[in-house]
């Protein structure tokens, strides 16, 4: 499998070969994760919609879900306004952290809150 070059071409990688995914749930919304795509990732993205990824740490693709069968069925694929970044939106099957958790960002833990006042 090779991407399509007029879409290879609009992409721009980090030092690694890799772009950020970000991964949001298309029913609610809900940033679920964010990973790292490479070139063969996003084609077997696209031509199976089956999310596929770079793991950075085992160096090898990985095919969210395969596993663990928390699987992500992409529903669409966008890429941002710098070609840096895609952004996923998906059917979740089960729990997107490996945590165990709906989304990666599901803890307690903020850096800066909302005001309150601010959201009527």
């Amino acid at each position: 499998m090779t991407l399509d070059p007029a879409l290879s071409d609009r992409l721009k990688r980090n030092a690694d070969g890799l772009i950020a995914a970000v991964v949001v749930e298309h029913s609610t919304s809900d940033v679920l994760m964010m990973a790292w795509m490479d070139d063969e990732a996003l084609e077997r993205t696209l031509t199976t919609r089956r999310a596929t990824y770079y793991s950075r740490s085992r160096k090898e693709l990985w095919v969210k879900g395969e596993t663990s069968g928390h699987v992500q069925h992409v529903r669409e694929v966008r890429i941002d306004c710098d070609g840096d970044t895609v952004l996923l939106r998906v059917d979740q099957t089960g729990p997107a952290c490996h945590t165990g958790t709906h989304t990666c960002f599901d803890t307690d833990e903020r850096l800066l809150l909302a005001d309150e006042s601010e959201n009527p």
